[in-house]
């Protein structure tokens, strides 16, 4: 979810061949490592008759959670197995669901958690909102626009209910946390502004009336809660807040053991930073090739015992809790081919998969220039490809398509190769 000219209406991406389309070995299995069908949900139905294999849906905000979650239990994917079986259009099993609170919205939730050392909001107290909305906000908002926020909701309160939303998913299924992160570039829309949408005789009745009616016109049938064309203000949620909200909730991912889908821009230092903070003191031994040659041969190996306790709570395998997730999908990373090896350091305790959209990182000129780096910098098995779509059907195939084509041609596989290895990745980053 990385729109912020047009939350729902994708980036132009290059028109597909229709000559190549018979070509395209769909039949591997191409999975969708994020996208937003239920921003749409006129377009869910269409999802049954997609050629992708699977679809991970990511929630956002509070208008969100629940739709990707019924959307999961009439198709959610129960197991490694299931991936193996090409779609069609009788296949019933689609959909990885994801539940988080994206940076975008989290100036909504105000911590009360243990780890707050303050909290911004009290709800006995009615100056409160615009107390908490000033201390998450740069630069301070006005009253009025403050009034056209929602009340804040506890974090504790929503880390509840996403607690057990993974878990109701995972007894059909599995399910990862997500779409959670921070984000340096976005800022908050203005609120509908009436008079611009009503004529000036109207009623305060008719005038929100038609409002409503302009609002609908402009953006059919979309999910409440999201931009909807608006323009933007000056407002940004505080960093130090957006680190709080994402700490949180990869905290629940570890005590769960579930994946994590991460959304980062224009902040990829404190993004590292915040993970490390997590896995700080669970680093992994990094054995030296001379003490490797010291071991005798055929002593035990206790790695794998440890990777037995690597399953998952939520899927009722046996795990031993960690304060960050055993896996993140840094998802449209935008990253340079340094910060990738960084993420690799062979002591960081999470293993970390990139991921790569058309519609996102070869929406400029700029990302088109970098992303052959960034991609070879990617190891085989840590990449995975996504849509980033609002939109189920037919566009979310073709720009799948087009970044499958892109990623196999940089990394000089035939397309089977390609996306068979992708098709493991997405696995290993699902199941583990």
């Amino acid at each position: 979810m990385c729109h912020q000219d047009d939350d729902h209406t994708p980036p132009a991406t290059p028109e597909r061949n229709d000559s190549r389309a018979n070509d395209f070995p769909w039949h591997i299995g191409v999975c969708d490592a994020h996208c937003h069908p239920t921003d749409t949900m006129s377009s869910v139905a269409s999802i049954s008759s997609m050629r992708a294999r699977a679809l991970t849906i990511m929630s956002t905000r509070s208008q969100d959670q629940d739709l990707v979650a019924s959307v999961a239990a009439k198709s959610s994917i129960r197991d490694r197995s299931a991936l193996a079986s090409p779609a069609t259009q009788d296949t019933p099993d689609k959909i990885i669901p994801a539940f988080g609170w994206h940076p975008w919205f989290s100036h909504q939730l105000y911590d009360d958690t243990e780890a707050s050392s303050s909290t911004t909001y009290d709800p006995a107290d009615q100056q409160q909102k615009t107390i908490h909305y000033t201390a998450v906000l740069s630069p301070a908002p006005d009253a009025a626009f403050v009034a056209s926020l929602p009340d804040p909701l506890p974090l504790s309160t929503f880390l509840a209910a996403t607690r057990q939303r993974v878990l109701d998913a995972a007894g059909g299924g599995t399910a990862l946390i997500g779409e959670v992160g921070l984000d340096k570039a976005f800022r908050l829309p203005w609120p509908w502004n009436t008079a611009e949408h009503s004529h000036s005789h109207s009623t305060p009745g008719q005038q929100q009336q038609q409002q409503q009616q302009q609002r609908d016109d402009s953006s059919p049938l979309l999910t409440p809660g999201g931009r909807e064309g608006r323009t933007l203000s000056p407002h940004h949620v505080r960093m130090p807040h957006q680190v709080a909200v994402l700490k949180a909730q990869l905290r629940l991912a570890g005590e769960l053991g579930v994946a994590a889908s991460v959304h980062g821009v224009q902040a990829h230092g404190v993004l590292f930073d915040a993970l490390a903070g997590l896995w700080k003191g669970h680093e992994r031994e990094v054995v030296s090739r001379r003490k490797q040659k010291m071991v005798a041969k055929g002593a035990e190996d206790f790695s794998e015992s440890e990777k037995e306790e690597e399953g998952s709570a939520a899927a009722g395998k046996r795990y031993k809790p960690k304060p960050f997730p055993p896996r993140v999908c840094l998802h449209s990373f935008s990253g340079s081919p340094q910060t990738v090896q960084q993420y690799l350091n062979p002591a960081i305790p999470v293993d970390v998969f990139f991921s790569f959209s058309t519609v996102i990182n070869l929406s400029t000129a700029g990302g088109e220039s970098r992303f052959p780096d960034v991609v070879r910098a990617c190891p085989d098995d840590r990449l995975l490809v996504e849509s980033d779509l609002h939109c189920a059907g037919e566009e979310m195939d073709r720009v799948l398509e087009d970044i499958c084509r892109r990623v196999c041609e940089i990394k000089g596989w035939a397309l089977e190769e390609g996306l068979a290895r992708i098709r493991r990745n997405y696995e290993a980053f699902i199941f583990g």
